[in-house]
């Protein structure tokens, strides 16, 4: 059944906005962050958009400062203080991830997960959702703010595990997911269950959109086929057609 996909067996899968909706405990714990610091903070509606991106580049935006300022590193001190204690459980698998987790794990592919969040807590947060037993790897950034640009996550992913870019898909539903998998020669699925739009990922150049966990599976052999796509289970990118 493998051979009939693409010629790539690595599946890399962006944490937040993909397999889980973890936005309450962002936003609760972004506004206690600002809050300890005395700044007005967004609503928790507002600060939805910050689900997926890079935290220190979340609060050089909100305290409006650059992303090296002192005020960004206690911002994210006082964020991962709440966080690691609560923020992360505040957190929900989306309906059919596990399931489609197991099938391409059962159908023979490797794969990994490649999140903006810290890496210390993707890992926390996998074994908490039972995700591990289905993945090879976790890759996120270091504390100390390494792999923070998710393109450089991705090509650290790539040496490490000794994967050809050919060989690998990212799937995810922020435009940095695509962009980081552009920079690094990987095709990308953009989820449009999560919190990036349909045009944000586009924009991007995902090669394909999937609706639910689901069509994921049906996206990887319409994207290794190059060839009729079903518009009832996913979305093409373009007028029926994959982008080169």
């Amino acid at each position: 059944m493998k051979g009939e996909l693409l010629d790539c067996f690595s599946l890399l899968f962006d944490l937040d906005g993909t397999l889980t909706d973890p936005v309450q405990g962002i936003a609760r714990s972004i506004s206690h962050a600002l809050g300890l610091l005395g700044v007005s903070s967004p609503s928790h509606l507002e600060l939805a958009r910050y689900v997926g991106p890079p935290l220190r580049h979340t609060f050089a935006e909100l305290l409006g400062t650059g992303p090296d300022d002192s005020r960004v590193e206690r911002a994210m001190e006082l964020y991962r203080v709440r966080f690691s204690a609560t923020g992360m459980y505040e957190n929900a698998v989306y309906p059919g991830v596990p399931a489609m987790l197991a099938a391409l794990r059962e159908e023979g592919f490797d794969l990994f997960v490649a999140t903006s969040k810290p890496r210390v807590f993707a890992v926390r947060i996998c074994e908490h959702f039972g995700f591990h037993r289905y993945l090879r790897g976790i890759y996120g950034p270091e504390l100390n703010g390494w792999y923070d640009d998710k393109g450089e996550l991705l090509g650290h992913l790539l040496a490490e595990e000794g994967i050809a870019a050919h060989n690998a898909v990212m799937v995810g539903d922020r435009e940095h997911d695509v962009s980081a998998a552009k920079k690094n020669g990987i095709a990308a699925l953009g989820v449009t269950w999560g919190y990036g739009s349909r045009r944000e990922l586009l924009d991007a150049g995902a090669n394909l959109l999937c609706r639910t966990p689901e069509d994921v599976r049906g996206c990887l052999y319409a994207l290794g086929a190059h060839g009729a796509l079903t518009t009832s289970l996913f979305e093409p990118a373009a007028a029926g057609h994959i982008r080169p």
